[in-house]
């Protein structure tokens, strides 16, 4: 029998990845892939519930935010009406006490000066029961006219004071929290300086 000869055999290579191998590589590679596309997706769904969380805890501050400027609204002007009517009622107390001249009202003696120093303390009264609910009276001589606040009627001429300011306060004006009850009507001087003026020269114009 015919022994192979040593030199003419094939060598086998015992380090080389035979076929079998190399097809094995490639599910590993392809569940790699897979793994990192999971979590990629994890996360982009993992940010947007994060958002979606933030988004929904701003709104809910926001109403929340929202209700109880409602509630305190409805604290304060809920009276409104109510107030209007009050408001009256002190006008008419005050316009009392002012139809009775001066020299009269100083030379009051018995009944007549009870009466007179009763109205007195009840308009104080009043005035302080409607400022302990947010109801407070402005009266705004000496003061810059302000359209918020208060209704020119008339001009008042004074180069004595600045333009502007309220001369004369016709009737007293009213606020209920942070609004106006009833604007004031006043008189506006005209014919002096300029608010801010002070000399002959800064009122110029430039």
């Amino acid at each position: 029998m015919t022994q192979p000869d040593p030199q003419t055999e094939t060598p086998v290579e015992t380090g080389a990845p035979g076929p079998e191998a190399s097809a094995g590589e490639a599910p590993g590679a392809e569940g790699e892939r897979d793994i990192h596309s999971v979590i990629e997706a994890l996360n982009a769904e993992n940010t947007s519930l994060k958002d979606k969380v933030l988004r929904t805890l701003a709104e809910m501050e926001n109403l929340r935010r929202r209700t109880e400027k409602e509630v305190a609204d409805a604290r304060t002007y809920a009276t409104t009406n109510f107030a209007k009517d009050m408001v009256n009622v002190a006008d008419n107390m005050r316009r009392a006490l002012e139809s009775l001249p001066p020299e009269a009202a100083a030379a009051a003696e018995g009944a007549l000066k009870a009466v007179i120093e009763g109205v007195e303390l009840t308009e104080r009264d009043l005035l302080k029961t409607l400022e302990r609910h947010g109801i407070r009276k402005i009266d705004p001589k000496g003061e810059k006219f302000d359209p918020n606040f208060h209704q020119a009627m008339f001009e008042v001429p004074d180069p004595s004071v600045p333009n502007g300011t309220v001369r004369e306060v016709v009737q007293s004006g009213f606020v209920i929290g942070d609004r106006v009850l009833r604007p004031a009507l006043v008189g506006v001087a005209k014919g002096g300086p300029k608010p801010g003026s002070t000399g002959e020269g800064v009122d110029r114009q430039v």
